[in-house]
């Protein structure tokens, strides 16, 4: 699967994830459940991190297999 596809399904994955909490109108739940938020904000950027090594990562190998290509 192309990078671009893990790209679009991450994207489309957060955005569901924080239509679905924008949906929860309940301040006392909000409250109580401050520090799962706090948690799920880590998990997505470390994620979009590994994310975005991955794209720089396969940019990178890119360009050498085509410099290997083009000298062989």
């Amino acid at each position: 699967m192309k990078v671009q596809n893990w790209i679009l399904t991450a994207l489309i994955f957060f955005f569901t994830l924080s239509s679905a909490t924008a949906q929860s109108n309940s301040g006392d739940f909000m409250r109580s459940m401050g520090k799962m938020y706090v948690v799920v904000a880590v998990i997505v950027a470390v994620f979009m991190g590994i994310v975005l090594f991955l794209v720089f990562l396969d940019r990178r190998l890119t360009k050498i297999e085509n410099q290997i290509k083009d000298h062989g």
